[in-house]
C-alpha cells in the first residue's frame, strides 16, 4: 500500500557532485538510489530538476542574451537530466517517465496532468522536465505547480545544506537552522529558499515545504519518516508536516 506521494525537486547543480559541470554518474547514482528507497518504502514519488549544472538561464541573461531565450535554453538542460535520472532508475529496476513542458516527442512524454496521474498510479516515478514551460518562471515555481496539480501532500526540496538558515551556513558556521518556520516568515523574511511565486502557491495549496540536504545518502528517508535535520515550512508551526 502506498504512503503519501510527494515531490521532490532537485537543482541540477546536485547532480554535478564534485564536477563543476554537468552530470556526475556517482551522483547521479547516488540520488537515484536515495529515490529508489523511498519508492520501496511505498512513498508515490514525482520529481522536478532543474538544470544549473548544464545551463542557467540568468547567466545567459548576464551575457546579453534575451531573458525569454535564455530561460528556454535553461528549460532544455532540465530535460537532459530528467532523461539521465530517468536511464539511473530504470537501472535499478524502478520505471521511471520524463513528461516535458515542451513537446519533444521523439525523446519524452509530452507533460499532460491526467497521464502524469495515470503513470503514479501504475507505480512509476514521473520525472518533470522544462520546468512550467514558460519562461520567467523557475524550476521552484514548477516544482510547486506540479505538487498543487498532483495532489502532492509534501514538497521537498533537497540542497545542499541541512535547511533554512538565518545566514549563509558556508560562510556563517554559527548560522541558526530553523526547525519550523512559516510561509509568511519564508517572505517577509527574504530568505531566498524559494522563489517568492513558489511559496505563494504551495501556500494556497496547503502544501508544507521541507528543505533538506540531498548530499547526505539517505536523508530522503530519514526527512520521510521525520528524522535528521531540515526545515519545514507551513502555513503555521504547529501544524504537523503530512509527508508520512
Amino acid at each position: 500500500m502506498h504512503k503519501a506521494r510527494v515531490l521532490v525537486k532537485l537543482s541540477g547543480e546536485i547532480l554535478a557532485g564534485s564536477d563543476s559541470y554537468g552530470i556526475n554518474a556517482e551522483m547521479i547514482n547516488r540520488v537515484s538510489g536515495d529515490l529508489v528507497t523511498a519508492y520501496k518504502e511505498g512513498y508515490t514519488l514525482s520529481v522536478v530538476i532543474g538544470g544549473g549544472n548544464i545551463y542557467r538561464g540568468i547567466s545567459g541573461v548576464a551575457m546579453g542574451l534575451n531573458r525569454a531565450t535564455a530561460d528556454y535554453m535553461g528549460m532544455l538542460a532540465t530535460v537532459i537530466n530528467a532523461l539521465a535520472l530517468q536511464n539511473a532508475l530504470e537501472r535499478q529496476g524502478i520505471e521511471a517517465r520524463v513528461l516535458s513542458a515542451i513537446p519533444m516527442p521523439a525523446v519524452c512524454e509530452s507533460y499532460v496532468r491526467r497521464r502524469a496521474l495515470h503513470h503514479m498510479d501504475l507505480g512509476r516515478i514521473v520525472i518533470f522536465a522544462a520546468g512550467s514551460g514558460n519562461p520567467y518562471f523557475t524550476t521552484d515555481t514548477a516544482a510547486a505547480l506540479r505538487a498543487s496539480e498532483m495532489g502532492c501532500s509534501v514538497l521537498l526540496k533537497g540542497t545542499k545544506v541541512a535547511g533554512i538558515y538565518d545566514a549563509d551556513p558556508v560562510k556563517n558556521p554559527k548560522a541558526h537552522l530553523f526547525k519550523y518556520l512559516t510561509y509568511k516568515d519564508v517572505l517577509a523574511k527574504d530568505l531566498g529558499v524559494m522563489d517568492p511565486s513558489a511559496i505563494i502557491l504551495a501556500r494556497s495549496n496547503s502544501i508544507p515545504i521541507i528543505v533538506f540536504s540531498i548530499l547526505e545518502p539517505g536523508s530522503l528517508l530519514r526527512v520521510l519518516r521525520g528524522e535528521g535535520h531540515f526545515t519545514v515550512v507551513q502555513e503555521r508551526i504547529d501544524d504537523e508536516c503530512m509527508a508520512c
